[in-house]
């Protein structure tokens, strides 16, 4: 097929702006704990100050070595230049509209919040701890899943010994709170 009649993405276009819009529920804020924001913070750093600098020098080194079509250092190069940078972006607009919330500021309450631990058991009696994160770091494999999921939202104000009804995927579920924790306040 010819390319004219093929709209191909540019690769500027920040996919991942689109993803913020709908990753955070309208007029809520993006809650991250310290250690999350920590961690996006240090990504952005590394890649500011580390591989941006280390893609530009290649580049740098390919452009000079004259015809630049078929020069795969500089095409591959300039690629990844513009994945560093479209992740620099999305990086930044995390920060900026990142609203840190310190878990420990619950500890020793028994009322799941955001940053909470909580262990559950389910109408067959299985049981599950999940830890409730900020969006930006979820990771459902490890028992962290987002404060938006159904799950977290059903569970947040809930205490422990509570039993709570939410709409699950494959129909309504019932789950019995048995434990809730935070981690503790770091002395200064």
């Amino acid at each position: 097929m010819n390319k004219a009649f093929v709209k191909e993405p540019d690769g500027d276009e920040d996919d991942e702006a689109a993803a913020l819009a709908l990753a955070i529920p309208a007029g809520a804020k993006n809650y991250i704990r310290p250690e999350g924001y920590q961690r996006i913070k240090d990504e952005l750093l590394q890649l500011i100050d580390v591989e941006r600098p280390e893609v530009v020098k290649i580049v740098h080194w390919a452009a000079s070595n004259g015809d630049r079509s078929e020069n795969g250092d500089y095409i591959y190069g300039k690629r990844r230049l513009r994945e560093i940078d479209r992740r620099i972006r999305f990086l930044t607009k995390r920060l900026d509209s990142a609203f840190i919330v310190d878990p420990s500021a619950h500890h020793g309450s028994d009322q799941v919040f955001f940053g909470a631990t909580v262990t559950y058991s389910n109408q067959d009696g299985e049981e599950r701890t999940i830890t409730i994160v900020g969006i930006d770091e979820l990771d459902p494999l490890n028992g962290k899943i987002s404060w938006v999921a159904p799950v977290a939202r059903a569970l947040t104000k809930a205490r422990e010994g509570d039993t709570i009804t939410f709409q699950a995927p494959h129909g309504v579920e019932q789950l019995d709170i048995l434990e809730v924790s935070y981690p503790a306040p770091v002395a200064d």
